[in-house]
């Protein structure tokens, strides 16, 4: 009887031994560090294509994270084209995540912090993000308010919108072409008519499906907004303004002339396809990382005042889930990756000595930089063959001015930066966010019109006269007077405030 009694109380004991593995295998193992604390695991959305090296590279950075703030991530990275789709799942289906990418143009930041996915900041901001808050230009934070509540860690970068022409130095060069004075759309035509007749096997204005004309106005809600420099704030359709109707002539006349290439609506860029001219999103030295893409050397000129618009400011930022495990860990892991000098150029540039390597900058750069902000001791020499397995878009992870430059660029890159920062303009409509939970059924139907319209219209390859019409019918039965009645609404009473 006793056996029997024994080997019972064995067997029970055996079976909550084995629950209990498997309830503890079912969650997340606990983790300590060197310093006797607990380690935890951080999942991190980002846009851009997975590298082969990224794990190495991760293993790396968790190697580092792990001592000096008991957090390791593990990044998962969606490809451009399919990140929109992926984190509207990821976000409504309740997924476990803690933080991702998100800005004005993938992942929309305004809509999710509107709808209540990433959680508010500004507690968390005045203790684990101290420093990044009292460092980071403060037109970004204010970008990063909706509500009057913060729901993102920008990205410090270019805070203005910058559209340039962006030229083939060669040709440049060879016809003698004052590039740096061409500015508007029609300053291009002479030069495109010399190249058309000189230049059998370039495309004169090389553009892509996703080419927009040079639109002067801050598009809150495309194709609604405020046009630049109007301080009366008066709502638009951007069709419907005459420097849009005028662009569009200028485009169709362009294509039809031969100076566009005829599958402008449908390409995508081919950088085999030798061109004179295309446009580009500009920053500083922009000219410097084009041309390494491209595999020549190019020069640019700015199409337009460069504008701060909340779309400008939003353009990189990293929010965290509202509902993480782990808050005041993410943030904390987000104020090292801003001003940790070390992680910040491992998570851009991969392991020094694989990916990279120190170059020294001379005398003469150390001298003319001296004085100047965010200047390092130290250049990035990339090695070209590992390179090409970790290549990441550096502003999708933080800010730039704690990265080191490369051998080809100035050693006082992000002091121009800033410099470029600080003299940008604000358009009158920074600030203003659209509450468009009234009007989203009709703003919601906008994509589908655009879709169809758009690409062929901004690229010359339709009749504007024949084609805008069409646009400007469909817009009108989506519900495009009410979205702009309410959008005047809204900025009233918020200028009303200002």
């Amino acid at each position: 009887m006793k056996y029997r009694i024994v080997k019972r109380a064995l067997a029970v004991s055996l079976a909550a031994a084995m629950t209990a593995g498997m309830l503890s295998g079912c969650g997340k193992k606990t983790e300590t560090n060197e310093k006797g604390e607990e380690v935890v695991e951080l999942v991190w959305y980002q846009v851009g294509d997975a590298q082969k090296d990224a794990p190495d590279v991760i293993e790396k950075v968790n190697e580092y994270t792990e001592e000096k703030i008991g957090v390791k991530i593990k990044v998962n990275n969606v490809a451009w084209g399919d990140y929109n789709q992926k984190m509207q799942v990821v976000i409504n289906t309740g997924d476990d995540w803690d933080m991702c990418f998100t800005c004005s143009w993938a992942n929309d930041y305004l809509q999710n912090a509107q709808k209540g996915a990433f959680l508010e900041l500004d507690d968390l901001l005045k203790e684990e993000g101290k420093e990044i808050y009292d460092t980071i230009d403060e037109r970004f934070w204010e970008a990063a308010k909706v509500g009057g509540k913060t729901y993102g860690v920008p990205s410090e970068k270019e805070i203005g919108s910058c559209p340039m022409w962006v030229f083939t130095k060669e040709y440049v060069d060879k016809y003698n072409i004052p590039y740096e004075e061409i500015e508007t759309l029609e300053d291009l035509e002479p030069w495109l008519k010399v190249i058309k007749e000189n230049e059998p096997d370039v495309v004169p204005f090389y553009l892509t499906k996703d080419y927009s004309a040079p639109t002067y106005m801050d598009k809150i809600q495309d194709p609604v907004g405020i046009e630049y420099g109007d301080d009366t704030l008066t709502v638009k359709n951007v069709f419907e303004t005459d420097r849009m109707k005028s662009t569009l002539k200028t485009m169709r006349k362009y294509y039809e002339a031969g100076y566009i290439n005829k599958d402008a609506a449908t390409a995508t860029d081919d950088k085999s396809i030798k061109r004179f001219v295309t446009k580009g999103d500009g920053q500083p030295y922009a000219e410097l990382t084009w041309g390494k893409v491209l595999g020549y050397e190019v020069v640019a000129s700015p199409i337009m005042d460069t504008q701060v618009t909340n779309a400008s400011a939003r353009g990189a930022l990293t929010a965290i889930n509202k509902n993480s495990a782990h808050p005041e860990k993410a943030m904390e892991f987000l104020n090292l990756v801003n001003t940790d000098e070390y992680l910040r150029n491992l998570l851009n540039y991969g392991i020094e000595g694989v990916h990279w390597t120190k170059a020294e900058p001379t005398a003469e750069e150390k001298a003319a930089a001296e004085g100047k902000d965010y200047i390092y001791d130290t250049k990035v020499k990339l090695e070209p063959a590992a390179n090409k397995d970790y290549a990441v878009p550096y502003w999708v992870q933080g800010g730039l001015f704690n990265t080191y430059v490369l051998e080809n660029e100035p050693l006082d890159k992000w002091n121009t930066f800033k410099e470029f920062n600080d003299a940008t303009q604000e358009a009158p409509s920074f600030g203003f966010d659209f509450d468009l939970e009234s009007v989203s059924t009709q703003v919601a139907g906008f994509r589908n019109v655009l879709d169809e319209f758009g690409k062929s219209l901004y690229t010359g390859s339709v009749d504007p006269d024949e084609y805008l019409p069409k646009l400007q019918e469909k817009l009108e039965a989506t519900g495009i007077q009410e979205v702009i009645d309410e959008m005047q609404k809204q900025i009233d009473e918020w200028k009303a405030t200002k």
